[in-house]
């Protein structure tokens, strides 16, 4: 009788066939994918923080559609201030208390850095972080962290190839943030000058986060000769050193790093008509660009931001940034499946294949590969004209 109970069983499971399998990590389960984020919501660098407000705005929206493979996103964002010891102590509590599925778009240089080997450790994946350094394209030492948007080096390489070509024999001065974000810059525009680079820059100053104001360290660039400034500078400071320049007379070609470009938050506070002919970046379509002005993506980014973060502005590219990276996210969480682990996580994240999303510039998409953490890196040049940036010239690329 018993063979025969068996019998029957194995025939039941080989007629019907068990469905595949939900595997999940701490932080996912049926109904619930839980996410951990830090963002300098205050401090230096709070400018930054309505990506944060963004990305749980893009969510919120998510998960009244139905979420995630019907799992409702429960995303867990808290102030770092921008300071790296605050970021470990808020990383911690994610991981340990709260116990998210993974940390997704933790803003900065030096907070990514402080957390990155902890990150690691515990093999949790450290997803998208919103810093552009190059060591974050690191899977052989650093399997759980990645990048997301173009990275700093290539961005000065860009530059430098850029004042070779318009301006052979500029003298350039340089303005940096002193840690692993500013020097990562430094390095490019001193890489992409090559040889020439010893006799070209002619001042490099620093400054630090806690610094109230950069205005002394313009006064000794304009000193130095210099006609040239590249500008690598956090929001707060790209503004006072923008509106610095212009008030002391010193009118030099002037390049502005990509992660400070937005008019909402810098160029405005600058004082719009401080910022004319400033040189920069991009990679995703900017709100003040009037080619987009009827852009179906644009549309529905504004569309979005009216229901779903109507406090934010519809100027400000960190809002359009912020949309843009969750979308990317949105499309790794939906490959994932059933299989919510943090190995499958980071498994699709480097399995993007051209994937489009319509608020990047046309041509550029994000591509990812189990040796290629990096899963933007293209650019194109822009100016800024007063009330908005123009692009010009090609889509440049690392060669990816």
């Amino acid at each position: 009788m018993k063979a025969r109970i068996a019998f029957l069983a194995i025939a039941l499971t080989l007629a019907f066939p068990v469905a595949a399998q939900k595997k999940y990590d701490s932080g996912a389960s049926d109904s619930e994918i839980k996410i951990g984020n830090t963002n300098p919501y205050s401090g230096p660098a709070s400018a930054y923080g309505t990506i944060g407000k963004t990305i749980a705005a893009y969510f919120k929206m998510v998960n009244e559609q139905g979420g995630i493979n019907g799992r409702k996103v429960n995303f867990i964002s808290y102030d770092d201030g921008y300071s790296p010891p605050k970021t470990v102590e808020m990383a911690r509590k994610l991981v340990e208390q709260d116990q998210v599925l993974f940390l997704f778009q933790t803003l900065g240089t030096p907070p990514n850095t402080a957390i990155q080997k902890y990150m690691n450790m515990r093999k949790v994946p450290q997803m998208h972080v919103a810093t552009g350094a190059t060591k974050w394209d690191d899977p052989k030492n650093f399997p759980w962290t990645m990048g997301w948007q173009p990275n700093y080096q290539t961005e000065a390489k860009i530059y430098a190839q850029y004042i070779m070509k318009e301006k052979p024999n500029a003298k350039i001065g340089i303005l940096y943030q002193n840690d692993d974000y500013g020097k990562d810059y430094l390095k490019g525009i001193k890489d992409g000058l090559g040889a020439k680079a010893k006799g070209m820059i002619v001042a490099e100053v620093s400054y630090e986060v806690a610094d109230p104001t950069v205005d002394s360290q313009i006064v000794q660039l304009q000193a130095s000769g210099a006609d040239v400034f590249f500008n690598i500078t956090t929001p707060k400071f790209a503004a006072q050193a923008i509106r610095k320049a212009y008030d002391i007379g010193w009118k030099p070609m002037h390049f502005l790093n990509n992660v400070s470009t937005s008019v909402a938050t810098v160029l405005k506070p600058a004082g719009v008509e401080k910022a004319v002919g400033l040189i920069s970046t991009a990679y995703i379509k900017d709100p003040t660009d009037r080619q987009w002005e009827n852009d179906a993506a644009i549309e529905q980014w504004r569309a979005f931001m009216k229901k779903y973060y109507p406090d934010g502005s519809l100027i400000d590219s960190f809002n359009v940034y912020g949309y843009t990276v969750a979308a990317t996210l949105h499309q790794v969480l939906k490959q994932c499946g059933d299989n919510l682990t943090r190995e499958n996580v980071m498994r699709q994240a480097a399995g993007m294949k051209d994937f489009a999303i319509g608020t990047l510039l046309p041509g550029i998409t994000i591509r990812t590969g189990t040796s290629d953490f990096a899963p933007i890196e293209s650019v194109q040049l822009m100016r800024f004209n007063g009330s908005e940036w123009e692009r010009f010239g090609q889509i440049l690329s690392s060669g990816k």
